[in-house]
Parts: C-alpha cells; structure tokens; sequence
C-alpha cells in the first residue's frame, strides 16, 4: 500500500533535540532549522519547565520529592485492588528491554548512542536521520544487522503489562521500542501501539510502497541495499526516523488518555516528542505513577502534581514488588513459564544468525524530535529505568 497518498496529520513527525537542530550542519552540509511547528506547540509548551521549578540531583529539594514519593506504590496498588482504575495506559520506553539484555540508547559508555564511533557518522542520532540515509543508507544497514529481532525473550516487565490485561484493567500500552517484545509477550495487537514502528514491515523511504519484510531483512543480511520496484529509492524496515510520520495507530492516544484513570510510565527519558507529552494529556485529578531509573518530565517539577507518584531504581525489581503488592506475582511467573514453552518451537524452528543473536533489536531513538504520522502506516525495539530509551527510531522515530 502507498502510504504517501494521505496527508501528513499535524503534530505526528518526530524531531531531533533543539541543541542538535540548532547547532549541528545535518548530512549535506546546511545549518538545520529549529522545529517551529504552530501544531506542536501545545505539546511542547506543556513539557517545559524552568529552571526554578525543575529538579536535580543536587537540589536542596531533591530528597523532599524523593520522600514525598514513598508509598507511591503501595497508594497506586490500593486504588487497583479497589477496582479504581479500570482503563489503564502504559507508556513505555527502552528501559523496559534492558533486562531483556538489550542495550538503551543513552547510558554512558554503555548505550547505543555511546557506541556508534565505527560507522564515522557525524552525531550519533544521524544513524536514525531520514535525511542522513536518504544520503547514506550503509551506516544503518550495518547497524540493523544488530537491531533486528529474534534473540532475546521478553523479561517480567512484559508480562506485568500482559498480566494488566489478562486481569482486563489495560487500554493500552503505547511503547517506543522496535524489539517487539511486547508482542511476543502475548499483548495483543489491539492493545498495542507501537509509536516508533518495528521490523515486521517495510516500505520504500520515499514513496512509501510496502516491501516484503522478509526480502528486506535478507537483502540487508547480506550486506544488499533493498530498492523500491516502485520507484527504485532505498527500502527501509517501518521503524520511524528522524524526520518521519508516526504511525497513524499512534493518534488513538486522542481517545486513550482522555479516557485513563491511571497512567503508568515506566523505562523512559521521556525526551522523544511529540510521544513524551502524552504524559500531560491525561485528566488532572488521574493518578500518574512512574517507574523509573531517575525522575524525567513532570516528575522533575516541584512540588510533584497532587496524584503524581514515583518510585525510582531498578525498573524489574520495582514491577516485582509493585505485582507483589497487587498480588499477582504467581500468576506472572506462571504465565511466564505458559509463554515460554508455547513460544519454544518456533525459536527452534527459526535459527538466527551471529549478528541477530549478538544484539538483536531495541527501541527507538530517544531525544527531543517531532514526528508526523505516516497515515496508514503500520510500523512493525540495568533493568530500568529510563528508556534510555528504547529506540524510537521514530517518526521521526526514536526510542529512553
């Protein structure tokens, strides 16, 4: 299907950080404006923050909202085991993978973007910039080879959110990874928005013309750049760039978030746009828990909002104790073990290569960019803490 035939949907591209669109020459040598989208700034208005209000880690006010989030778990679990929240939304970032050994993209010395030196591009988000590979499209092409899904299971962070809808509490779940972990949890499609895309489509990067995924990941495989038979442009999996349109299942969030009455955020940097406002479009008295590495966005403000509440550190060992609370911790792990054993035969029957299983796929490019939603356009990637985040390679892509 040609996904270029619907107009673009106002405030649905993603962007690249300010500092970088500012400051930095991009892939042909021209100074890149700054994003004045009209449409984005509602959104971008919400998630500023000055300096006066915003938190850090050596602020008098640092331990204060520390301790005014105790108990924010415990608060959270008596309001689900009271049948309070019954339409709840995850947001998730790559911080949700990394105990699925999958790397995020912004801890030092260790995530992605640390690690980008042997493709000499000229800024690590450059590997996820449309414009950058519509010049040169060797560099992620080199690097998909890693990304690409099929090595590494889903960890219980996953089946906490399956066990959200297994008890019927979920809406949705909206992820900025493109390792599809969430699927292969057993989450169901319907219930599952994938913001920056995945590996299981592809399209032309230019006219959009869908692609047989699995002829794109074997030209890729074999160092081969697969071309459009549409107009003989570079193909490219339907994870979401820099520079690139959302998916349009990303904008049922108009529906969603009016409609929580809870919202979890978890594995996240929360610095992706327009996908880091979400979090300020549910209603003001709807409790928002965070499950994080560090305090990111609103959660950075003081004092925190009235129904605001976070629980900082190990993102696997937080959802243990969180299902604990709840009292859902054996039927985690039975379903865990359910999975894995129906899932079995198909890895088995589905050898990887070396590069797969070396790395295999994360989330999508994280850092402050906007996208536009490719209409119609299906896109199908420490235990935690902040997505880091999940490469959102996003649309434009990505990804903590």
């Amino acid at each position: 299907m040609n996904r270029s035939s619907q107009p673009p949907v106002p405030g649905g591209r993603l962007t690249e950080p300010a500092e970088r669109l500012d400051s930095v020459p991009g892939p042909y040598g021209k100074q890149r404006r700054k994003q004045t989208d009209s449409a984005l700034a509602p959104d971008l208005s919400q998630m500023s923050m000055s300096g006066q209000d915003t938190l850090n880690n050596s602020s008098p006010f640092a331990s204060a909202v520390k301790s005014s989030s105790r108990g924010g778990l415990a608060s959270v679990a008596r309001l689900v085991k009271l049948g309070r929240c019954k339409n709840v939304v995850v947001v998730a970032g790559a911080g949700v993978s990394t105990a699925s050994g999958i790397p995020d993209f912004r801890t030092p010395g260790t995530g992605l973007y640390a690690n980008l030196e042997k493709y000499n591009i000229p800024y690590p988000k450059a590997i996820f910039n449309i414009d950058y590979f519509s010049n040169d499209p060797q560099p992620f092409f080199s690097l998909a080879k890693a990304l690409y899904p099929g090595s590494h299971r889903p960890n219980y962070i996953h089946y906490f959110i399956r066990m959200l809808h297994h008890k019927g509490l979920l809406l949705r779940v909206y992820t900025q990874n493109i390792d599809g972990l969430e699927k292969l949890c057993g989450i169901p499609d319907d219930k599952l928005v994938e913001a920056h895309g995945s590996f299981a489509t592809a399209a032309c990067h230019l006219c959009y013309t869908a692609y047989p995924a699995k002829e794109a990941k074997q030209a890729i495989m074999n160092d081969k750049v697969p071309i459009c038979t549409f107009c003989a442009a570079t193909v490219k999996p339907d994870i979401v760039f820099f520079g690139e349109d959302l998916p349009q299942k990303y904008f049922l969030n108009t529906q969603d978030f009016p409609k929580a009455d809870l919202l979890i955020i978890m594995g996240t940097s929360l610095q992706i746009e327009p996908f880091a406002s979400l979090v300020n479009t549910v209603r003001s008295p709807v409790p928002r828990l965070l499950l994080n590495r560090n305090a990111v966005g609103p959660f950075k403000k003081v004092p925190l909002r009235r129904a605001d509440h976070m629980e900082l550190g190990d993102l696997e060992e937080t959802v243990r104790r969180f299902a604990e609370m709840l009292g859902w911790n054996d039927d985690i792990e039975e379903l865990m073990r359910s999975q894995e054993t129906l899932s079995l035969p198909t890895l088995i029957s589905s050898p990887l290569s070396v590069d797969q299983t070396s790395c295999q796929s994360r989330g999508a490019p994280a850092g402050k960019e906007t996208s536009r939603s490719r209409a119609g356009g299906q896109r199908g990637a420490s235990s935690g803490s902040e997505e880091t985040d999940s490469k959102s390679s996003a649309s434009s892509s990505q990804s903590t």
